[in-house]
């Protein structure tokens, strides 16, 4: 616990709080400045200066899932891969939306982590329920900072008839899944929305993520089995193509960085690909120094903490670490696994590699299959943020950020401004 307090505050009030709450007094700090800084947020809208803002933009709405209505009919037909805030996070809402209110749903289940205030989802969570669907909410309380948010809206989810289910003891139910059940014939079909990010549509627009949506039944039923592990109605389920905290993220993590370790020693091509909010788990951190002398390429977008320290000779020397902090933030959490003589694998989800997330949260990552979202994962996300010079910072061995490189005379290159323009030209071509 960490208590932040106003400068002026008496020090009898001030001993007397940090007893009732056993503080020691150097967890504690007394501030002179604002002490709830989120506050601070609000200005942005309120102050009518354009000229001290980022120009407006407009996310794409990709055409394979308009109109609305079509939604379910546009996963069968393929699996969609969203890239959020270039494309628009309104068809997760959509997809929410549309089975509260399609006669062939016959179940909805979704976790929550953080919401927004005014939050379509659980709208649409409501009124599936009120329209006599199976509705089942997995509301996670903890969620730093929106816990008062998450109370009120389980509030309103129970009293409109939502089973609602409060996480797991010891555990916080971070991953982002939505699953709808729907009668399709003589059977039911499953339908699945995987994602990096909350289901938010205010952060959906300064979060970088990725949206996945799918009907392939090796996926959509192992979601399902976490769910019924989840809310009580299963045993420790057992994943063979999801990659779920605390049942096996952490251990296969290792077998796929021990796995390119291996072809790199047997002289073949090696590569690791890894993008994520934080780096701080030692045992994957010295797994991936041991790949690194093995002679695995490794190249990791780490935004915030780093605890592995690239560069150092006969240690990390094959190791490339770089943050990027512009206009949105990255959040999203993708890897790729080259597999030399195989399919390379290539993952997005929910998890940095922290431990907290390999062993206090639930967590899910899942797999690519379609050739094409792998193509623009591996083949434009990835090359465009390792061709940023203009937001990037590169991390050196002596443990400092240093921009990225940039010869005489060469243009900068902001990866978020290149899929803000892709995002356009998408927008203007589905127009035409």
């Amino acid at each position: 616990m960490r208590l932040e307090i106003e400068q002026g505050v008496d020090d009898r009030s001030f001993n007397s709080l940090c007893d009732h709450l056993g503080l020691s007094h150097e967890y504690a700090f007394r501030l002179q400045g604002p002490i709830n800084l989120m506050r601070l947020m609000s200005l942005y809208d309120l102050i009518d200066r354009p000229d001290l803002k980022y120009p407006p933009f407009t996310p794409a709405h990709p055409p394979a899932v308009q109109p609305p209505e079509r939604i379910f009919t546009a996963i069968r037909e393929q699996d969609i891969l969203l890239h959020h805030p270039y494309d628009s996070f309104t068809p997760v809402s959509d997809f929410v939306e549309q089975a509260a209110r399609d006669p062939q749903v016959f179940a909805l289940k979704q976790t929550l982590y953080r919401t927004s205030g005014d939050s379509p989802i659980v709208r649409s969570l409501i009124e599936a329920s009120r329209n006599g669907k199976q509705v089942t909410a997995l509301v996670e309380l903890k969620a730093r900072f929106d816990e008062a948010n998450n109370i009120q809206w389980a509030r309103q989810l129970e009293e409109a008839g939502v089973h609602v289910v409060y996480g797991m003891v010891g555990l916080k139910i971070h991953c982002k899944c939505s699953l709808v059940v729907r009668r399709e014939g003589q059977a039911l079909r499953h339908y699945v929305h995987l994602g990096t990010g909350n289901y938010n549509q205010r952060t959906a627009r300064s979060y970088t993520d990725f949206s996945f949506f799918t009907v392939r039944e090796h996926i959509t039923r192992e979601v399902a089995n976490l769910f019924n592990a989840l809310t009580g109605f299963g045993r420790s389920p057992v994943f063979n193509h999801l990659l779920v905290a605390p049942f096996n993220l952490h251990q296969r993590m290792q077998e796929l960085i021990e796995r390119e370790t291996a072809h790199a020693r047997a002289g073949q091509p090696a590569r690791i690909v890894a993008k994520m909010n934080s780096l701080v788990d030692k045992i994957t951190i010295d797994h991936l120094y041991e790949a690194s002398q093995a002679g695995v390429r490794i190249d990791l977008i780490v935004r915030g903490i780093c605890c592995l320290v690239p560069g150092i000779k006969g240690l990390s020397e094959n190791i490339r670490v770089r943050s990027i902090v512009g206009r949105y933030l990255e959040h999203a959490r993708a890897f790729y696994f080259e597999n030399h003589g195989g399919e390379a694998l290539v993952l997005a989800g929910s998890a940095d590699w922290m431990p907290r997330n390999f062993f206090r949260r639930v967590e899910v990552l899942f797999p690519l299959e379609a050739a094409e979202l792998r193509r623009r994962l591996v083949e434009d996300v990835f090359p465009m943020e390792f061709q940023d010079n203009a937001n990037a910072r590169e991390l050196r061995a002596n443990g400092g950020y240093l921009p990225a490189p940039r010869l005489d005379g060469e243009p900068a290159f902001s990866a978020q401004n290149y899929f803000m323009a892709a995002a356009v030209e998408r927008t203007r071509a589905a127009s035409t």
